[in-house]
């Protein structure tokens, strides 16, 4: 009756109302959770190490913003860590336990295939930010079109006069590296060059290493598409310390509009991903499965953002 059933009379409903006001009475909510069978509360998981969680400012932003929604609905967001083995073994006990309805799955590797079947095989609905590789018909996802994402960049970069392009591509065993690499790929068609393509880990780091291997493997290059912000920065910091003009000498092309692209020395043109909108279809994806719908996905359109570094 407290549920708002609808096979209470009206003098009843009156007269229950009557007593609650009279004597302040509280739903006490781990009851209710225990007759409903839920927790509550959504697990935020991301499968990276704790350094990613403080340095990539994404995570930070999908976080953000999947509990912004979620508080719509008066339920809290936990976040779990999987960046290792051990942290995987916890993170399934504690999402496979009952402490969660369902979770919102970030930054999922191919390499850690058997950790999300095991989520999946639990029951437990999850939803994916990205396309988790492996699991494209078996998990709801929410991606942004990373593919024709990096065409527009590169055919950008192609149109601006670059003809000798390079790529800093992001992990290969997630999508977002891997079809971003594709979009570079198609977009240079005949100019395409082996020589050209460099790996990253997304992070500033490995985008100056990777800058540093293409300045000596193609002195020539007159353009760089990094597959995440990040990594533009690291290869920005790299052009400036062997004296190469951006983007005079060398053009810079980024992927997410991270904050630190408006600030970075040049600031950087980029390609946006909508993290707002995509923490919220996660968030409805999954308050859907929780109810019982089947898996389902969307894709965002990424949008060009023009800055100085071209």
């Amino acid at each position: 009756m407290l549920n708002g059933g609808h096979w209470v009379s009206p003098d009843a409903l009156s007269a229950v109302n009557a007593a609650i006001k009279k004597t302040g009475y509280r739903i006490n909510p781990h009851a209710r959770n225990l007759a409903t069978s839920r927790a509550n509360s959504v697990a935020f998981l991301l499968t990276e190490s704790h350094e990613m969680l403080f340095t990539d400012p994404n995570f930070a932003i999908l976080m953000r913003g999947a509990a912004h929604e979620l508080a719509k609905h008066d339920v809290p967001l936990v976040l779990v860590m999987a960046g290792d083995e051990a942290e995987q073994r916890r993170a399934k006990q504690f999402i496979t336990g009952g402490h969660v309805d369902g979770v919102l799955l970030v930054s999922s590797h191919s390499e850690g295939s058997n950790f999300i079947a095991d989520i999946h095989a639990s029951g437990v609905p999850a939803v994916a930010s990205g396309i988790p590789l492996g699991f494209e018909n078996r998990l709801g996802y929410v991606a942004a079109d990373d593919l024709n994402g990096a065409r527009t960049m590169v055919r950008y970069l192609r149109e601006s006069g670059r003809r000798r392009i390079a790529t800093i591509t992001g992990p290969l065993d997630t999508s977002g590296g891997q079809l971003r690499l594709e979009g570079y790929r198609l977009e240079m068609a005949e100019g395409f060059d082996d020589a050209l393509v460099e790996r990253g880990d997304y992070s500033t780091a490995s985008g100056a290493r990777a800058m540093r291997r293409l300045l000596e493997a193609a002195p020539d290059l007159d353009a760089v598409f990094a597959a995440n912000d990040m990594m533009a920065i690291g290869a920005l910091e790299v052009l400036r310390e062997a004296g190469r003009d951006v983007p005079r000498d060398v053009g810079v092309g980024g992927f997410d509009d991270s904050p630190g692209a408006a600030t970075s020395v040049p600031p950087l043109t980029t390609m946006r991903q909508p993290f707002e909108r995509i923490s919220a279809e996660m968030v409805r994806l999954l308050r859907q499965a929780i109810e019982g719908e089947g898996a389902a996905a969307v894709t965002i359109p990424t949008e060009l953002v023009i800055r100085e570094s071209t």
